[in-house]
């Protein structure tokens, strides 16, 4: 094999051209420009190498031979003998010395060859800098202390939905399709059995469907006993699949050989490298073409040039190893330009902010008018869901009134019907409860960004502990590097989110907490890591040397602030609801100190706080059945005084955001508690008590949830652990708590509770990937709201809590690339064709950019938004599917949403940007109305565009709305479309 060869091998490994049928993500993509890459590497690199060391070489070997040839015939024309002669021998050495274009182009394709191998490993590049033999050079900027890692400038892009897009093209038109049936996926801290890994195996129950030109091969990925091999799975599916596949797909048996195996087939040669795909991770580069330009200028300092080559009195031998040293250099430039370009192609789809696919809400009835109630009852998938999370069974609005807090699902009515109902809500932002984002975690912080920077109070999340039961995919050799990647660009992503004064609790095991140590402390400059000891496991998990019975809590808290506080304890008496229990506070006659507060049974809100009694006055009888009222009697049923007066929880009570006295139901009974604030009190850095293990009060409680059968989710944690954390991360009532490693939704759960032990309006945002976001996070969070007490999956009680939270899912980064397609418009290809230089600059630099540019986004489209559709992934096939451009517009602009309403043709929302920006949004669809009816519809809703009613209002479509310049000389009135684009791709490294 010629050096040539050689390079043709690893190019055609690095643009990814040996794998020319695959039809899914990149691949896809650089197929539809595979002709173009082959020109240039297999045509037009060869001829620059030698065009190069031509034109560079001072003294080329032609004009080198031309002088000996004539030295030489000069000697003989003189009669001397020409190889004595010191003309002769002087022009011979320097054409031997020159070598042969021939010689040096080899060498260059073998240095070629080497540098870009060295850094390229199964599908990424790798920092690899030999300094000497067996040393590394690590970059370094002169820290005090550095964490390296192998993938450190890399995103770590691994999701669940590698698991499902593979497919490959035959004959040119067939597709094989590997599809996963029930396929589970292993999220954060969800263990399988010790005994047992995830397996690829053939879907025994239907291994084969066929629609069309498509053949779907049809797996599971379920767990399997360890002496159970992948290899062994793999050789049986060929062997059913040899039976069942249909004739006209046959070729799937031709013949892939390797050098290792001659036999192997097409199918076989697919079949293990969609397995290895789902068992590797995947990493985009942050700096591609910077880092291989400073890694080949090592390499040619280090391996090319050498010291004895300077200064040398060969200064012809000089001169050719520059030319050598040109022609390497420049070549090479141009592939680094090219995988750049690739790569920076596919980082703008992972960064880029995402499509909100579809967004709904979950809202408890009690903030329902009841105009709607009629069709809620006629909505059979609503009732249905209401029988399967809350065993309640609706037959009729009596049924609603009598349930205020079932929760309905606005994704299972009409559009119109979830117009109007949020149309009801003057503050839809404040009076969401909640957020839940099904999304890896990584697009979704930054899709929070424009709208939560700088406003979260506390982040608490409990990632993947990378333990040998529980460890991420990774690539062979790099398990922490993989983790270490993973757990730092999410970090850095949620600090963006925090407040000034806001903290962060990340909990791990031994396995992970040195490195994560040291990520939180170069992540979160300006942060103290501050561990806590969690003791969850008295028995122990078994371990050389000492028996495991801990996990940690490292806090991040800014520097030099005291904030992990708790209340001082309070005193016995406080606790036992208000009252003094001493014989100096038996009942009196001072009328502040006897008398009933009156709470809603539903709400628990104070609505009333009654008159004292008289001494012997008998306690009336309450005739509101919505509400209780409560009186001051103690344990031993002696009449006690409230510790509070009258007036006092009049001014307080009745605002629970400001007071100190509220109502709590304990074991079915209705009490008074004190809120008491209290002095601040240091909080211990170990936390020891039964309330911290996991198997009793988060597996256990997720069974009662749930129910015995309920196996989607196997680890949650404690629901107290979780509890202590939120309540040390603020104790602001109102605070805003971040979750992007969800899981369960343990977190949603602990915010819930926290806020029905003091009426608080904590917020949650969850944020969790997995299949299981449908099945256990999201109908966790509906079945607490609606009450907190359950037993083996059914309902103790209907004691529920008011709330609303929205839940969205986001198009995923494999979408984004399946939605792609290339090609040049005919202005372009016209200029292409008649110009070679700007073509090589085209295909090298700008052609993934320009001809996907109107893939990236329809601003056609936009004409009727209510419509615009995308290709999603969905039970394993893409769909067309309609995606809500109004939410994904919301948030790439970072707006509160004040109120929505929908009229005909038109959408507004109306809101305030975390600048303070006063917005209108009019969304219209252009289909069915015009500039005539805009203008129309602006004057009917009465919105006075000079006014200051509005700072800034986005139009989609062109318009002829007044327009005025504002202060920063920036129009008042702006194209949506224009601010879409921007805003979307408007990214830059985390």
């Amino acid at each position: 094999m010629t050096n040539y060869n050689k390079l043709q091998q690893v190019l055609t490994e690095l643009f990814q051209l040996d794998k020319a049928e695959l039809d899914f993500g990149i691949y896809r993509i650089m197929n539809q420009k595979r002709d173009d890459v082959l020109d240039f590497l297999e045509i037009k690199l060869p001829k620059e190498v030698r065009a190069i060391l031509e034109s560079k070489q001072e003294g080329d070997t032609t004009a080198l031979k031309k002088n000996l040839d004539e030295a030489i015939k000069m000697a003989k024309e003189f009669g001397l003998d020409p190889d004595t002669t010191p003309k002769v021998q002087e022009a011979r050495a320097l054409y031997e010395s020159a070598g042969s274009i021939t010689a040096l182009e080899q060498e260059v394709f073998s240095h070629l060859a080497s540098f870009f191998k060295r850094y390229y490993q199964d599908g990424d590049f790798i920092s690899l800098r030999r300094y000497k033999k067996d040393v590394y050079a690590i970059p370094y900027e002169g820290e005090e202390v550095k964490l390296h890692w192998a993938n450190h400038d890399q995103y770590y892009i691994k999701t669940s939905e590698n698991l499902k897009n593979y497919a490959f093209k035959i004959d040119g038109d067939k597709t094989i399709r590997f599809t996963l049936k029930e396929a589970t996926t292993e999220q954060n801290n969800n263990k399988i059995q010790k005994d047992q890994e995830r397996r690829f195996a053939l879907y025994e129950e239907e291994p084969i469907t066929v629609e069309g030109d498509t053949l779907h091969l049809n797996f599971t990925y379920e767990p399997h006993k360890k002496t159970v091999k992948q290899d062994k799975l793999l050789e049986d599916a060929v062997s059913v699949l040899t039976s069942k596949v249909p004739g006209n797909f046959a070729k799937i048996f031709s013949l892939a050989p390797t050098e290792k195996n001659k036999k192997r087939t097409l199918l076989e040669k697919h079949l293990n490298d969609f397995s290895a795909r789902n068992t590797f991770d995947y990493f985009i580069h942050k700096d591609l073409g910077g880092f291989l330009s400073r890694e080949l200028d090592f390499y040619i300092k280090n391996e090319v040039l050498f010291i004895d080559d300077i200064n040398t009195e060969n200064e012809q031998a000089f001169n050719t190893q520059l030319s050598k040293i040109r022609a390497l250099k420049q070549v090479a430039q141009k592939i680094i330009t090219f995988l750049a370009q690739i790569e920076n192609f596919q980082k703008k789809l992972w960064l880029k902010r995402k499509f909100v696919i579809s967004c709904d809400y979950c809202i408890t009835l009690d903030r329902i008018p009841e105009k709607y109630y009629a069709e809620i009852v006629k909505n059979k998938e609503q009732l249905e869901e209401w029988k399967s999370l809350f065993n309640v069974t609706i037959k009729n609005e009596t049924g609603l009134k009598e349930d205020l807090f079932l929760v309905l699902d606005t994704k299972f009515f009409s559009l119109d019907f979830k117009d109007n109902l949020l149309a009801e809500f003057d503050d839809l932002d404040s009076q969401t409860n909640g957020l839940l984002i099904n999304s890896e975690n990584f697009q979704a912080l930054n899709q929070l960004y424009k709208k939560y920077s700088t406003t979260i109070n506390g982040i608490y999340i409990d990632p993947p502990y990378n333990t040998d039961s529980m460890e991420i995919v990774y690539k062979n050799g790099y398990k922490d590097s993989s983790w270490c990647s993973l757990m730092s660009d999410r970090i850095i992503g949620g600090k963006r989110l925090l407040e000034k004064n806001g903290i962060a609790c990340i909990t791990i095991d031994e396995c992970e907490v040195d490195n994560l140590s040291m990520i939180m402390k170069q992540s979160l400059l300006g942060y103290s890591i501050r561990p806590v000891i969690i003791e969850y496991n008295h028995r122990g998990r078994v371990k050389s040397n000492f028996a495991i019975t801990h996990e940690y809590g490292l806090w991040a808290i800014p520097k030099n602030e005291d904030l992990i506080t708790r209340k001082k304890d309070i005193s016995d008496d406080i606790r036992r609801n208000l009252r003094r229990t001493g014989t100096d506070s038996l009942r009196t006659d001072s009328p502040s100190q006897f008398y009933g507060i009156e709470v809603n049974k539903h709400t628990l809100e104070i609505v009333d706080v009654h008159l004292a009694l008289e001494v012997d006055e008998e306690i009336p009888i309450n005739t509101n059945p919505d509400t209780v009222v409560i009186y001051p009697i103690d344990d031993d049923g002696i009449e006690r005084r409230w510790y509070y007066g009258r007036e006092r929880v009049e001014k307080e009570g009745k605002n629970i955001a400001n007071g100190s006295v509220y109502a709590k139901i304990i074991k079915t009974n209705y009490h008074i508690h004190y809120h008491q604030k209290g002095k601040p009190k240091m909080r211990k850095s170990v936390w020891v008590g039964p309330k911290m293990d996991a198997s009793t009060y988060g597996t256990e409680l997720l069974n009662d949830i749930f129910g015995m059968g309920k196996r989607d989710f196997s680890f949650p944690k404690s629901i107290y652990a979780v509890e202590e954390s939120l309540q040390s991360l603020s104790s602001d009532i109102n605070a805003i708590y971040l979750d992007y490693f969800s899981g369960s939704g343990t977190t949603g759960h602990a915010t819930l509770k926290i806020n029905r032990d003091d009426n608080g309006n904590r917020k949650y945002i969850l944020v969790e990937m997995g299949e299981y976001f449908n099945s256990v996070t999201k109908p966790r969070i509906q079945k607490v709201i609606y009450t907190d007490n359950w037993k083996n999956g059914k309902p103790q009680d209907k004691r529920g809590i008011s709330q609303m939270f929205k839940y969205f899912n986001l198009e995923n980064y494999e979408d984004a690339l399946n939605n792609l397609q290339l090609k040049p418009n005919n202005k372009q290809q016209q200029i292409l064709s008649t110009n070679a230089d700007v073509q090589e600059e085209y295909l090298l630099q700008y052609m993934l950019d320009v001809e996907s540019r109107e893939h990236l986004m329809n601003v056609g489209a936009f004409k009727n938004p209510f419509d615009y559709k995308l290709k999603v992934t969905e039970n394993n096939e893409l769909i067309p599917t309609t995606v809500d451009l109004v939410e994904t517009f919301n948030y790439l602009i970072g707006l509160n949403v004040k109120r929505i309403q929908r009229t005909g043709a038109f959408k507004t929302v109306e809101g305030i940007t975390n600048s303070g920006d006063k917005v209108l949004v009019i969304w219209r669809n252009l289909e069915e109305s015009d500039n005539e009816d805009l203008n129309k519809f602006v004057k009917k809703m009465d919105y006075n565009l000079r006014d200051g009613e509005f700072d800034t209002i986005y139009v989609n479509g062109d318009n002829n709305l007044a327009n005025l310049k504002k202060e920063e000389e920036t129009w008042k009135v702006l194209l949506l479309e224009e601010v879409f684009f921007k805003e979307m791709f408007d990214v830059k490294d985390v």
